[in-house]
């Protein structure tokens, strides 16, 4: 499976999206540009009829969009009701708020319609889908890929997980209002898209060793324009409009992305089950709730400082018979995932999820012996995809993104015991994976830790 462009005349970012919304079985719309807000009443009309609305938004959206929307409602003659949220402390994107929020829809037959980003967006998704009805989403920020993806991910009983439901019928994107978002929201945007690079490589690998064959169709949408959409970091941490768009874009392609091909596999590998550990952790910092986005910045910059060692390695002196022999069993691994984390509802689906991926020593034997005879091509592959850690680090950086672990309070003890449990909480093979099955997890991420310690100060670099 070759990963680069498809044959022939190369599609703009604008055909390529309109060619994504044609395929989608779900949004029917894409409207972005400046000024946008004033056409939600007219958007609402061509999708959802004469509603009423419900607008669903936090006090820091409202004041950004909900007025403008309210009034283009209006304007078009349909009826909203209005329910904010406080946004101090940032909503926790949790299967009980969304229930929450779909108790308030329940009250009549209006039209969701989510004035926010990550955690709104997600939690009106499934409040929508459980009710089964369409909703439109009017964005606020560049922050992250969920606004067309197929899936809310939502922590239930504390397990962070991506729940099938249907994404937005119709969004909205004005740039008038994106362009001035807080500037962090925008580096979690910068660093969620970041993550598609070793995301991208995960995919690669599993392609190659036969457990998760790469979607020709859907690969293009995510990995084709990725290297423009992060080249102007210093641009979109500056606010400016066409680095913005340009992210806006690409962070909605590959929820559409995502979407066509039916799970997460296009855009999340590694870097996410990284991040999504510290989020099951309610990791807090400087007062606040870490943001998903700045969650998967660290978690992409230590993938790809895993993936730079892996690549240096000569996996021809690896010993197969050796390592079947000292495999873990599946009861090992549920006591290593009992150690790690408990009694607890994230041992319990842990253990089922790795379970899901648990091979016999046949089956083993048979991944190792394919690993190392491709082992030059693939490295060659996978070091054509991949951007060097300390390069990921620089260029988040400029984007107003944290690339250390400290930047959103996570000791390098926890980056330790993350980076060796991440693998347990999906059945999706990645890097981790292969470094466990080779023998090479544990001086991966001592030599990982140790690049990251030698990085300077982000203020000197």
């Amino acid at each position: 499976m070759e990963t680069g462009h498809a044959k022939g005349p190369r599609m703009t970012a604008a055909q390529t999206m309109a060619r994504a919304v044609e395929q989608s079985a779900s949004v029917a719309e894409v409207l972005m540009g400046p000024g946008v807000l004033d056409q939600a009443g007219a958007l609402f009309r061509r999708n959802f009829g004469l509603g009423p609305a419900c607008l669903l938004a936090d006090d820091a959206t409202w004041a950004a969009a909900g007025e403008k929307v309210q009034s283009a409602l209006m304007q078009a003659g349909v009826a909203s009701r209005v329910h904010v949220f406080p946004s101090v402390p940032r909503l926790k994107p949790t299967l009980d708020l969304a229930q929450e929020i779909a108790s308030i829809l329940a009250r009549d037959g209006s039209t969701p319609v989510a004035i926010g980003s990550g955690v709104l967006n997600d939690v009106v998704k499934h409040a929508a889908f459980s009710l089964s009805r369409p909703y439109l989403c009017v964005a606020t920020a560049a922050s992250m890929d969920g606004y067309s993806s197929a899936g809310a991910p939502l922590s239930v009983k504390g397990f962070k997980m991506t729940i099938a439901c249907r994404p937005a019928k119709a969004i909205l994107a004005d740039f008038d209002v994106i362009c001035k978002a807080p500037r962090e929201m925008t580096g979690w945007g910068y660093g969620d898209l970041a993550g598609k690079v070793p995301a991208g490589a995960d995919w690669i690998l599993a392609d190659a060793l036969g457990i998760e064959a790469i979607d020709p169709a859907v690969w293009p949408m995510v990995q084709g324009d990725l290297r423009a959409w992060l080249s102007q970091p210093m641009a979109v941490a500056s606010g400016d409009r066409q680095a913005i768009e340009g992210l806006f874009a690409g962070l909605t392609l590959v929820g559409l992305a995502m979407e066509r091909h039916g799970t997460s596999r296009p855009a999340s590998g590694a870097d996410h089950q990284i991040a999504h550990l510290w989020e099951m952790d309610d990791l807090h910092f400087g007062g606040e709730r870490v943001s998903h986005g700045a969650c998967v910045a660290v978690g992409c910059v230590m993938t790809l400082r895993l993936w730079d060692w892996l690549l240096a390695q000569d996996l021809a002196q690896l010993e197969i018979d050796a390592l079947v022999a000292a495999a873990p069993d599946m009861d090992a691994k549920t006591k290593m995932i009992q150690h790690a984390f408990g009694n607890t509802e994230i041992a319990a689906r842990s253990i089922e999820e790795t379970r899901a991926k648990q091979k016999t020593a046949a089956e083993l034997r048979a991944r190792l012996t394919s690993l190392v005879a491709q082992w030059p091509n693939l490295r060659r592959r996978l070091s054509d995809h991949l951007m060097p850690a300390d390069q990921m680090c620089a260029a988040l950086h400029k984007a107003g993104a944290p690339s250390d672990a400290s930047q959103i309070g996570v000791s390098q003890g926890n980056l330790r015991r993350t980076l060796l449990s991440a693998r347990f909480l999906r059945s999706r093979y990645t890097v981790l994976d292969v470094l466990e099955e080779t023998g090479l997890l544990n001086r991966a991420v001592d030599a990982a830790l140790d690049a990251q310690s030698q990085r300077p100060p982000s203020n000197q670099e």
